[in-house]
């Protein structure tokens, strides 16, 4: 059976190109099939860097008019395998920052190639270079003034509208057909796709350092998240020695019982069981017979002293407070005093009859 012919560069770039549209009208991400299509669109790119290598498309001796029209596409395919790993879901803070600085390595190789060749306009080539003196840091707006900040935004997003406006017109215009079109003016309609195509690298490089400032200071995951209780369990067990000594406090029941009657020291010194330290072996005497419940420290009737010393209970109240005692016949001052408190309290009420101060709701 003969082997299958390989590919050419043009046959995979295309497949690779028809994956990438499709999953960029694709708004499920997380369904299994969108993952899928994700991993065979860098399959297919990563197949069109090998062929790339293999036949030495670009060569660093070589300048833009050397390459030829047909192959000015190939010069994006780094920047196809960056947008496509920016979408790759992740389960956890560090795979997603192995999948940035995976983005962040083909955005680079992209631009370097672009840098060889001499396409970077003049702005281009100096956020390029600012960008090579510190990658960690850099951003496509320098100045910390908000004011210069916001129109440097402002700059950046029309740029970017200019340049879809420019491709969108060029790609509907029958002079730039890819096939059978003008060659210069397909030239030229290649050439502005990679000028895009590099303003959104840069904005994708600084997208990349904002979303790792936020990562660092995510939590780290004490164990892998994939870890299971059989796992956990293999993990302890390698940590114990041959001589039974374990760092692990909660020690399974079984190897406590087992140890209960052995040594309570190793010969290295290493504790063998766990053991209670006490003051003097009268606390233990004293102990052996005590019940396992705690034992109450003092009667009812202490309790309830102690609560009324503090002020916790109330006394009165009930058929005690109604009880009033007899008047003393022979005590001549309170028996005045209670005279005069009745006789005020009936010239009051002559003096203010009932209803006297109801001036607002009068019949």
């Amino acid at each position: 059976m003969m082997s299958a012919e390989p590919r050419t560069l043009k046959s995979v770039f295309q497949a690779a190109e028809l994956k990438r549209v499709a999953l960029e009208g694709t708004y499920e991400a997380n369904s299994p099939t969108y993952r899928e299509d994700l991993a065979q669109a860098l399959e297919l790119y990563q197949e069109c860097i090998q062929i790339i290598n293999k036949i030495s498309l670009f060569s660093p001796n070589e300048g833009l008019e050397d390459i030829a029209t047909s192959d000015i596409p190939y010069l994006l395919v780094n920047y196809r395998i960056a947008e496509l790993l920016q979408k790759v879901s992740t389960q956890s803070p560090l795979e997603r920052k192995a999948a940035l600085n995976a983005t962040r390595e083909a955005y680079e190789r992209f631009l370097h190639l672009l840098d060889s060749y001499s396409i970077l306009s003049q702005s281009d080539a100096k956020l390029f270079t600012e960008y090579s003196d510190d990658p960690a840091t850099f951003s496509t707006i320098s100045t910390a003034d908000p004011a210069a900040r916001r129109n440097a935004k402002i700059a950046n997003f029309k740029t970017e509208k200019e340049l879809k406006n420019k491709l969108e017109y060029m790609r509907n215009s029958p002079r730039y057909l890819e096939d059978g079109g003008d060659e210069e003016a397909v030239r030229e309609l290649y050439l502005t796709n990679i000028a895009f195509c590099t303003h959104m690298a840069f904005q994708g490089l600084e997208s990349i350092n904002r979303e790792m400032d936020i990562l660092a200071q995510a939590p780290i995951p004490l164990m892998p998240q994939a870890t299971t209780v059989h796992d956990d369990e293999r993990r302890r067990r390698e940590l114990q020695d041959n001589d039974g000594y374990s760092e692990r406090l909660d020690a399974p029941l079984s190897t406590l019982l087992s140890n209960s009657n052995g040594p309570l020291l190793s010969k290295e010194g290493k504790p063998l069981r766990p053991f209670t330290l006490t003051s003097n072996r009268q606390e233990l005497r004293n102990g052996v017979f005590r019940p396992g419940h705690n034992l109450p420290t003092m009667s009812i009737d202490e309790y309830l002293e102690e609560e009324r010393r503090q002020g916790n209970i109330i006394e009165g109240g009930g058929e005690a407070s109604m009880r009033r005692p007899e008047p003393d016949e022979d005590d001549i001052e309170k028996a005045d005093a209670e005279t005069m408190k009745a006789r005020e309290w009936d010239e009051f009420k002559e003096a203010n009859p009932r209803g006297s101060g109801n001036t607002l709701n009068r019949g």
